[in-house]
């Protein structure tokens, strides 16, 4: 009776501390627990000076670590892809693709926090930032000065990303909500490939 009575203690308090994480442990849990993800998003971008807001909305898959899949499917076309050694990014309509390597285009951007290794504290710092909109948010503060942003925000609703806020260093607020996530679905390797069309021109490493 009495190892059964200890059993339900420590399932209460497991589920109790479950119910009662901070962000920063959701965050963590997320990425320890995330080997790949497939997720519709809808992004909305504010200038500093606050006019009318721009919004896309498109797909992002991400096989951790390093390599990732950002698709904006509309008001236009363009294409982000990281192989884990090179970030391709495609424009149809300029008929241009520009690559950078890894280390250049990452550092501590977006990309890299939610397609990096567990360790996120390498690059970011960290900090719980209240509840709001329904969600519990935490903020990530790059540690690399020239990272080209000043924060970002992730908030989740459980143990479900459902929200990225960026604010980068000109003042641009990117906000991305993720009305569908799906964690470690199978995606083929050829998605994390990009070969140049013929017709267009490479700019870049």
């Amino acid at each position: 009776m009495m190892n059964l009575r200890a059993a339900l203690a420590a399932c209460c308090l497991l589920a109790w501390q479950a119910a009662n994480a901070g962000a920063i442990d959701r965050l963590h849990h997320f990425l320890d627990s995330t080997r790949t993800v497939r997720a519709e998003f809808v992004q909305t971008v504010v200038a500093k000076n606050g006019r009318k807001p721009q919004t896309a909305s498109g797909s992002m898959m991400i096989s951790r670590p390093g390599k990732f899949r950002w698709q904006i499917e509309k008001p236009y076309s363009q294409l982000l892809v990281g192989d884990g050694d090179r970030v391709w990014m495609y424009d149809p309509d300029l008929r241009q693709v520009t690559v950078r390597k890894v280390g250049a285009a990452l550092g501590g951007t977006p990309a890299a926090l939610l397609a990096g290794e567990s360790t996120i504290e390498k690059n970011f710092s960290l900090r719980e930032a209240g509840d709001s909109e329904g969600l519990e948010w935490v903020e990530a503060l790059p540690r690399l000065p020239d990272s080209g942003f000043e924060k970002i925000r992730l908030g989740f609703s459980g143990s479900e990303l459902r929200a990225m806020e960026l604010l980068d260093s000109l003042g641009q607020t990117t906000s991305l909500r993720f009305p569908r996530l799906e964690r470690n679905p199978r995606l083929a390797p050829s998605l994390f490939h990009f070969t140049p069309p013929a017709h267009a021109d490479v700019i870049g490493e």
